[in-house]
């Protein structure tokens, strides 16, 4: 618990003063590891005790990722193909099935540490090998840094679900299902975009926003950013992680990015499409895009999702209008052995860690 930490004297000197304001105020984050910390450490009670309440976002890959998706590349095993992934795609429930039952069903699904694993594996077998890339501008240079290369397989492919962040909180806003007072920006994202992608969604939203590192100072001192910016009638974009975060991120990254990708629109999971999101990959590499190369499989994919999914509110977790507690399901039906929502699988999923930290306390 917080308690226990070294910084606990300034946490709770910082705590002290935000209590004096005598606010009650929403805020939300958009990173698994922020919500991690915050349970982790009961640094969420702690906060509700002086009026602040912080919502989970659009901050899990894996959980926005759609169902869809998750059928196109089951169907693409269905279909012979050698499927790559990393270990939190491999229990992600679709009416019931994952690529886990798939894998105990006899099609080739294997769990990778990195996109180099899955193209030296293509290197040794003859089948087609389709890694599924996930994730935000973080993981998306390793891909593209890949897709480059002059010496890939030609049986080693790409589905890309990579997605562009800053869009995704722009369609929140514009939703305005939930009255956000403030955001506590991602600093793994931001380490790659930067600073200045939020001063757009500040210049358009007034919205106070603090780009955090993933100590629990961190986030305390973050939320205190942002109390101060509205005690003060302010809206700007603060970086508290300036030790990791420059204006500029990471330029190397960025143009790697915009080389191989470009943006196109598309649904995340618990939300309408999202324009200008997807990492598509450009026609220069599309002899590596299983979109492209397996397109008649693919458009086959129609998801139609069970009377029991129905029920599961993973997307409006995702949107921050509700919490994880909130869902029937929570807990019961749904749960760490027999997840039935994304949310509930990995580890940056809101629901599971919710759970986790429920059970260990």
């Amino acid at each position: 618990m917080w308690h226990e930490l070294k910084d606990a004297k300034l946490i709770n000197g910082i705590i002290e003063r935000i209590g004096q304001y005598k606010l009650n105020l929403t805020f939300m984050h958009a990173c698994g590891t922020h919500q991690e910390t915050l349970s982790r450490y009961g640094l969420g009670s702690l906060l509700s005790k002086v009026g602040i309440r912080i919502r989970s976002g659009p901050g899990c890959p894996v959980c926005v990722t759609t169902a869809k998706e998750f059928l196109q590349v089951m169907k693409l095993a269905e279909r012979g193909k050698i499927i790559t992934i990393y270990g939190d795609c491999f229990r992600v429930p679709v009416n019931g099935r994952s690529l886990m039952h798939l894998k105990t069903e006899g099609y080739d699904v294997r769990i990778v540490y990195s996109i180099d694993e899955s193209v030296e594996l293509a290197r040794t077998v003859e089948k087609d090998v389709v890694f599924m890339a996930i994730g935000f501008e973080t993981t998306a240079p390793s891909t593209a840094s890949t897709l480059v290369r002059d010496d890939l397989p030609e049986n080693f492919y790409v589905l890309s679900c990579h997605r562009f962040f800053p869009p995704a909180m722009i369609k929140l806003l514009e939703l305005g299902e939930v009255k956000l007072d403030g955001i506590i920006e991602p600093g793994h994202v931001s380490a790659i975009i930067g600073c200045k992608p939020y001063k757009v969604i500040m210049e358009r939203f007034k919205i106070p926003q603090v780009i955090s590192g993933f100590e629990p100072l961190d986030i305390i001192l973050s939320v205190y950013y942002l109390v101060r910016q509205i005690v003060e009638g302010e809206a700007k974009v603060v970086n508290e992680y300036n030790r990791v975060v420059s204006r500029e991120g990471n330029q190397t990254a960025l143009s790697l990015i915009n080389r191989v990708f470009y943006p196109k629109d598309v649904e995340w999971r618990g939300f309408p499409v999202v324009p200008s999101s997807l990492m598509a990959i450009r026609d220069k590499y599309s002899n590596h895009d299983a979109n492209k190369q397996f397109e008649d499989i693919i458009s086959q994919v129609q998801y139609e999702p069970s009377p029991l999914e129905k029920g599961c509110r993973c997307g409006e977790v995702l949107r921050g209008v509700i919490q994880p507690t909130d869902c029937p399901l929570f807990g019961k039906v749904c749960n760490l052995e027999n997840p039935v929502g994304a949310c509930m699988v990995s580890v940056e999923g809101a629901c599971r860690i919710f759970l986790e930290y429920q059970q260990l306390n």
